[in-house]
């Protein structure tokens, strides 16, 4: 089912005007859900048809839904367009939204599209149903990808990059008026398995490409980037500087080999990015700020290449500009932005001819004076709040998580041992450098507690359950080694270090599936945690074997680290039929 949102995105020539007013609230549309909510509870809220029934659909058009409302955004070489009004994970960079173009998103989309692959790869139908018109919607934007998919070998320039856009987002522009102006028509139409897997393989093309184009000198990869208008027919991109975010999300991407993986996270090191007191990792780059004289400066030089300038100066007229006691030249404090400028040069008396002439000239100084379309928000102006100088805990987080990914495909890849041995050396180092590992002095908070961020020269701020705790049980089970796949539990610890084991005998204390409280004495040279609630212990043995202790008593010894779908299924749906898994590591898995 579709959510029935009464947010409407606008047309996609609208976006092109201004894409930082994209948006516009349907009062109307609200009001209705509002009543067919106290009607129907929490159903009133869902799209439905021409009928005014809840319109149902598959699960293969949601997916392709979201798949195609990021791709309707992208932009060739610089990522996917940020004009919905809102900001992205980080919304310290919330000022972006307009001009702002993801590459982050672009990354993780990426990964979505890998592992959508998969799924279909595996599917056994040759036909899905698809609304109509969703179904209209996918043959344009598959058309558009496939009419310049040659220009991915001999080049993108500014005006193919317009066109790509063009193609895509009028597609989507035109599914969205459909849909806001009369709903699904309840029309289903069948396309070829086929067809959805070109149109996967043809975006995962343009997107590694991009992914390529957005490499940096230094092995680092650009987070966001900003687009320009430059014309009715072309889109030009500028860089940001380097964000962390933009390394975890290429990392998280799976694009990246082993070495190149090992090749961003040395540089990252050694980057600006990297905070030696804590041993880990800022958001972005430190700065120094300009003071508040250094800004809104013109040059005299800059004055004297618009007669409208010049003119206004020599009459004394400050409508615009105005000019101190030291004789430098600013723009009128009252403008916030370009659009106040522009409304007073259209307002401003006795110079019309003037400023039909210069008008574009004069908005060109305020940008190059100002540099609005970099302002990234509270990221590149405050030195806390995820700021400047600022640890966010989270994305560390995140980063552990990434580079855990990259250490296990390594190991599947069977990368050589001076590269996976790096890449698990960087690991250890992010684990290291995550707060519940150091002394309260240093972390400048319990280190058990989650925090927000840690600002330069301060400790740990805005204590809570962020999502850094998420990343971190993800990390940690990576670490012991427990993996599901195909239904199975499989055992593999090859990041676990020999450390972590027991030195002498311990009481392991846990709650089993019915909540009673239980005992488990074990030995040296051990190790024990719970799985859906069910103990594994693990031991150093000789050779790797499993042995599963049932409540009926019985026990099943085999040489694989891996189970069976049967004997995973109860571990996984607590059946309480299983007491306890051993698996026995030979010395050699450990690190």
């Amino acid at each position: 089912m579709y959510a029935n949102v009464p947010y409407k995105i606008k047309t996609y020539s609208d976006i092109l005007k201004n894409a930082k007013n994209s948006i516009e609230f349907d009062a109307k549309s609200d009001h209705k859900i509002g009543l067919k909510r106290e009607k129907s509870g929490s159903d009133g809220t869902l799209l439905e048809d021409k009928n005014e029934r809840i319109y149902k659909v598959t699960f293969i058009e949601k997916i392709l839904a979201t798949v195609l409302a990021k791709m309707s955004n992208f932009i060739p070489e610089a990522g996917i367009w940020m004009n919905t009004q809102r900001p992205e994970w980080n919304d310290a960079n919330n000022a972006l939204v307009g001009n702002g173009v993801s590459m982050v998103t672009l990354y993780y989309l990426r990964r979505f599209l890998n592992f959508l692959q998969e799924i279909l790869a595996s599917a056994e139908t040759e036909n899905i149903a698809l609304s109509e018109e969703l179904a209209t919607c996918f043959d344009q934007m598959a058309e558009t990808l496939n009419l310049h998919k040659q220009t991915l070998n001999s080049g993108i320039n500014n005006a193919t990059r317009k066109s790509i856009l063009d193609g895509l987002a009028q597609a989507a522009s035109d599914y969205r008026s459909k849909i806001y102006s009369k709903s699904f028509s309840g029309k289903k139409i069948k396309i070829s398995l086929r067809d959805v897997k070109n149109f996967t393989e043809v975006s995962l093309q343009y997107l590694e490409h991009s992914i390529k184009a957005n490499k940096r000198d230094d092995n680092l990869y650009h987070a966001y980037n900003l687009m320009s208008l430059e014309n009715e027919h072309e889109i030009s991109i500028a860089h940001l500087s380097e964000m962390l975010e933009g390394q975890v999300a290429v990392l998280s991407s799976g694009f990246l080999t082993s070495e190149e993986a090992l090749q961003l996270l040395d540089s990252l090191k050694h980057s600006k990015l990297f905070r030696e007191d804590q041993y880990s990792y800022i958001l972005y780059p430190n700065k120094d700020l300009p003071l508040f004289l250094e800004k809104n400066n013109i040059p005299e030089t800059i004055i004297s290449t618009s007669g409208l300038l010049s003119e206004l100066a020599a009459n004394g007229n400050t409508e615009i500009i105005e000019k101190d006691i030291n004789g430098q030249y600013h723009f009128n404090g009252n403008f916030k932005n370009a659009n106040d400028l522009s409304v007073a040069l259209d307002n401003i008396s006795r110079y019309e001819k003037q400023v039909e002439k210069d008008k574009n000239l004069v908005l060109g100084i305020f940008e190059n004076t100002f540099n609005h379309k970099a302002f990234t928000g509270r990221s590149g102006t405050f030195y806390a709040y995820e700021g400047l100088g600022s640890i966010y805990w989270h994305m560390v987080s995140k980063l552990q998580l990434a580079v855990q990914e990259c250490c296990l495909k390594a190991f599947e890849s069977n990368a050589d041992e001076n590269t996976t041995g790096r890449l698990l050396a960087h690991y250890y180092e992010i684990n290291e450098g995550i707060g519940v590992h150091k002394p309260p002095s240093l972390y400048g908070a319990f280190p058990t507690d989650p925090y927000s961020h840690t600002p330069q020269g301060k400790g740990a701020k805005q204590p809570g359950m962020t999502g850094q705790v998420k990343e971190d049980i993800l990390s940690r089970f990576g670490e012991l080694g427990v993996f599901v796949s195909e239904g199975k539990l499989r055992f593999s610890p090859c990041l676990l270090r020999k450390d972590e084991m027991i030195s002498s005998s311990q009481t392991f204390r846990y709650v089993d599936v019915n909540s009673l409280e239980k005992e488990i004495e074990l030995g040296e040279n051990s190790l024990c945690f719970t799985y859906c609630q069910v103990p594994v212990i693990y031991k150093k043995a000789g050779k790797e074997s499993l042995k599963i202790t049932f409540t009926n008593g019985k026990t099943l010894n085999t040489n694989s680290l891996c189970l069976d779908k049967t004997i995973s299924q109860q571990i996984f749906q607590r059946t309480g039929t299983i007491v306890s898994v051993e698996v026995n590591l030979p010395e050699t898995t450990l690190k």
